[in-house]
């Protein structure tokens, strides 16, 4: 953390203007963008205050240096964090999970500007109407809009001098009537344009707009008795006029933005729905990742941010289930309690939680290989790990008091236990409880055995144990020219702290999320298997100390109470009797007194 010399220096200089703060670490990497209305004040509060949220405290201890970047109204500080987000990704800032290309309608920037789906938004001029979620629906809409506006599809440059000197010939999409063969001058340039203005006002929502006009015309080819294009002219009207009843859901009066907010965990979801003249023009929802405990009036802010950006809205009303920390010029936030507006909100609402329903089912519905390899792309993710870690090894101590003191190693491939793979170690260098140097040599043993045998060496070493335990494997590691080659952890048992090397400051996983649950799996296991075979060992260690140590009792007596009575305390419990009839009176006589039990024993006669 800075000290306080340094910060003192840093904190001066801040100015009380709108503007973007980065934290840095000792790396230089960005590790947290925010945005204020006043970043004098709000780094301040970072370092004047009494921090209670664990993360953020993490967080502030990682802090070596802060810059800041200056800007004209909290609206483009908001705009630059959200660029900024994206760019940098940082550690501790909310992770957008959209990574989804979804499909726009581009009108192109060209003569005869053709129409299509894309997923790749360019920089060219040409218009952009989306994105849309649906795939299927906006091919179903565009179907429509060409069918009532023809327009080409092919490829070819339209220039004035290949029109009128018939370089292009008409092809199959002007037999079928779905072009009018602008490319050969039977469709003027006007014509063609006037239907793409249509077919643009129509994505735009302006529906009735374009219906109106239809009806204008219909009416006056049926005054000058052409029947003919009077027919088609209404069945063009009645399609938009289906078309609009199935997308107006409140009066064609309000246009406004819509914005709702669901929690489920570690995950939060904003579905957005753009409004025009009544109609849902688009609708979309993104997934927040929150490496921190974000207030929710912040993270809806960011999303509306996001969200405004991405469809270019420029609507002056918002509707929100609750107030944004943020201010928008021009823009009033609207709560409603009834009416239309409360019932967009809640349709939004409901869109929200289906999409949180849909994503937990498609979860549901991955095989057990495509689960797998999501689990370890979120462990992967979460420890900053250069390579997926299909192969991970953990290992874990037991002695008790410094006797018997044991090793294990448990071995997980694919996120599954390989059961032929696990490893026990006696502990051969160490004296006395000495957890630190256990460690050391087990380690030392495990990557020397397998270098020399050639197999490969795992993805990632868990170390059941803190600080302590995970700077003596590093320690092993180095000795055999393999730390940097293998990512290690250490994971501690009492707040299930992530420790990293070199690093005094734990991660602190989301005990809920699939990365900790696997962790705690791989932990236990070895914690289990070591237990297991230290108990084994233990037991062995009773019997030798207690029947090899009486003098008269051979190996094959030995055998043969054990065989029947299976440990020293059920021969303990035995009867005289019972003794003396397995392997005689006299026998029976040292074994009892050896045991400790009646020394003046004499069997009944």
């Amino acid at each position: 953390m800075l000290s306080s010399e340094e910060l003192s220096i840093i904190l001066s200089t801040i100015p009380e203007v709108p503007g973007c703060y980065f934290y840095l670490d000792e790396n230089e990497t960005i590790i947290y963008v925010g945005k204020a209305k006043n970043l004098k004040k709000r780094v301040n509060s970072y370092f004047n205050k009494t921090i209670e949220n664990l993360k953020t405290k993490v967080m502030l201890q990682k802090i070596r240096n802060i810059r800041y970047m200056i800007v004209g109204s909290e609206e483009e500080a908001l705009i630059l964090e959200n660029n900024l987000i994206k760019q940098h990704q940082p550690k501790y800032n909310i992770l957008l999970k959209d990574d989804k290309t979804y499909p726009w309608i581009v009108v192109k920037n060209e003569q005869f500007p053709r129409i299509f789906l894309t997923r790749r938004k360019i920089d060219d001029k040409s218009r952009y109407y989306g994105p849309y979620t649906v795939v299927q629906n906006v091919k179903s809409m565009l179907h429509l809009l060409t069918t009532i506006y023809p327009v080409r599809n092919c490829s070819h440059v339209m220039t004035a001098s290949k029109i009128e000197n018939k370089k292009i010939r008409v092809c199959l999409q002007y037999h079928i009537k779905r072009c009018l063969a602008p490319c050969t001058g039977l469709q003027t340039e006007s014509d063609y344009n006037e239907n793409i203005r249509a077919i643009e006002e129509i994505l735009k929502g302006n529906v009735n707009l374009i219906s109106r006009r239809i009806y204008k015309s219909m009416m006056k080819c049926s005054a000058e008795m052409r029947y003919e294009e009077a027919a088609r002219l209404k069945e063009h009207y009645m399609t938009l006029q289906n078309y609009s009843t199935r997308s107006v859901i409140v009066s064609n009066r309000i246009n406004v933005d819509v914005f709702s907010f669901h929690g489920e965990g570690q995950a939060v979801y904003i579905n957005y729905m753009h409004i025009v003249n009544g109609a849902i023009i688009q609708g979309f929802t993104l997934e927040y990742r929150l490496p921190l405990d974000e207030p929710r009036e912040k993270i809806l802010g960011m999303g509306i941010v996001e969200l405004r950006l991405r469809f270019e809205s420029a609507l002056t009303e918002i509707i929100v289930p609750f107030l944004p920390n943020i201010e928008l010029n021009s823009v009033k936030f609207t709560i409603p309690r009834s009416g239309e507006r409360r019932k967009l909100l809640d349709l939004s609402e409901k869109n929200a939680i289906q999409y949180c329903l849909k994503r937990v089912k498609y979860i549901e519905q991955l095989s057990p290989d495509q689960r797998i390899i999501r689990v370890l792309k979120n462990l992967q993710d979460n420890l900053h790990l250069k390579e997926m870690p299909v192969h991970i090894e953990c290992f874990d101590n037991s002695n008790i008091q410094g006797a018997n003191p044991v090793s294990s190693c448990v071995v997980f491939r694919m996120a599954k236990p390989a059961k032929r793979d696990y490893r026990h170690f006696n502990i051969k260098t160490v004296t006395g409880p000495d957890d630190y140097a256990s460690m050391r040599e087990t380690i030392f043993r495990r990557y020397s055995r397998l270098i020399e045998e050639g197999q490969k060496i795992p993805q990632l070493i868990i170390i059941d144990g803190g600080k302590g335990q995970l700077t003596a494997a590093v320690t092993a590691l180095k000795s055999l020219d393999l730390y940097g080659q293998i990512a290690i952890i250490g994971i501690a048992k009492r707040l299930e702290e992530i420790y990293f090397p070199e690093d005094p400051i734990p991660l602190y996983l989301d005990k809920s999320s699939e990365s900790m649950k696997l962790i705690q799996r791989i932990r236990d296991e070895a914690h289990r298997f070591g237990i297991t075979f230290h108990r084994d060992k233990r037991s062995k260690q009773q019997v030798i100390s207690e029947l090899d140590a009486i003098k008269g009792i051979g190996k094959i007596l030995k055998t043969r109470l054990l065989q029947k009575y299976g440990s020293v305390q059920r021969i303990k419990d035995a009867s005289p009797e019972g003794i003396s009839e397995l392997i005689g009176e006299k026998k029976a006589k040292i074994l009892i007194e050896g045991l400790g039990r009646d020394k003046n024993f004499s069997p009944d006669p």
